[in-house]
């Protein structure tokens, strides 16, 4: 350690605020610990907003081009798909029942 940085201890010390050098040490290497997940939570962050926003730019690019498909009529076909599944599904119990 640099001498201010002792210095800075022993006044921590000797403040009663820690009850010897490695108390403060010790909170120290929390505080680093929780500074460095909070940078990789950041960067995480970052990355997916920046992902986001290639998607969105994706997305409005295909809308300039005229690549899109009516909103009503994808939730039509969801609803058609989703019906058939749980038709499938019911039909499969049943012919699983003795």
């Amino acid at each position: 350690m640099t001498p201010e940085q002792e210095k800075f201890v022993f006044e921590r010390v000797q403040s009663g605020q820690y009850k010897g050098v490695d108390d403060v040490i010790d909170f120290a290497f929390q505080l680093l610990e929780k500074y460095e997940l909070k940078k990789r939570e950041d960067e995480l962050k970052q990355k997916v907003i920046e992902e986001v926003r290639q998607k969105v730019l994706v997305g409005m690019e295909d809308i300039r081009q005229g690549r899109v498909v009516d909103g009503e009529v994808v939730f039509e076909q969801l609803q058609e798909c989703l019906s058939k599944k749980s038709q499938e599904r019911f039909a499969l119990l049943l012919s699983q029942l003795p």
